[in-house]
């Protein structure tokens, strides 16, 4: 980084001096916590990350030394849940993400879906103008099937798992017919969601690393030590 826009040891300074004050906070937050959801403490806690996280950024760009602290991302993980207690009604939002990997697979599938439905001559247009590329097809079979049943048979269909995430939020009262379905997932409040649940090939890595770790040279178990 160019002396121009290096910050200045007063800068780096008033940064540590945050990071000290936000550590004050979040003692005290600590002390005073009235659940294991305390509201105050999830605040103090994003207060004090998002400062430690300021300062050793300015002390790398002024000292190019860094701190011994690891700063854990807070974007990931949930307020805690300030939503009623017995909800009325509650919504559930799914995102599962696909991987087109045959296509003429998945071409073959909406053609057979359009070829029992309609009559041969309206199949063969409807072929033409649906069936007949990608998004098209991709339209004709989940206009025809169910999420759940395209999930259970995405091979079927050419399609490859990626990402999945289920989030149920609870509400105090059903939501007027038609009234989200513009914008479906807009509004979602964090501290409403009363559970969640994330498929990914994220975590099978991870489980790989730790295995590998776990391995000897060799390819075999590492034994226990006969201390611990």
């Amino acid at each position: 980084m160019s002396d121009a826009v290096q910050p200045t040891a007063a800068e780096v300074r008033a940064a540590a001096e945050a990071v000290k004050t936000a550590l004050d906070r979040h003692l005290a937050a600590v002390e005073r916590r009235t659940g294991e959801d305390d509201p105050a403490v999830y605040e103090a806690f994003n207060e004090l990350a998002a400062a430690a996280e300021e300062y050793d950024e300015l002390l790398y760009d002024r000292y190019d030394e860094v701190t011994p602290f690891e700063i854990p991302g807070t974007d990931d993980t949930l307020p805690p849940y300030t939503g009623p207690e017995e909800p009325n009604a509650l919504s559930v939002l799914i995102r599962r993400d696909y991987a087109v990997v045959e296509p003429q697979r998945l071409l073959a599938q909406a053609q057979r879906v359009e070829a029992v439905e309609e009559d041969g001559a309206t199949a063969t247009a409807g072929f033409d103008a649906a069936a007949g590329t990608i998004h098209g097809a991709l339209g004709v079979l989940f206009g025809e099937f169910e999420p759940d049943e395209i999930a259970s048979r995405h091979k079927e269909f050419g399609l490859e798992e990626a990402d999945s995430t289920l989030w149920v939020t609870a509400a105090d009262e059903p939501a007027e017919p038609g009234e989200w379905l513009e914008i479906p997932f807009e509004s979602i409040d964090p501290q409403r969601v009363v559970c969640r649940f994330d498929v990914s090939a994220v975590f099978d890595d991870e489980a790989e690393d730790d295995l590998e770790d776990d391995l000897g040279p060799d390819g075999d178990l590492e034994p226990l030590d006969a201390d611990h």
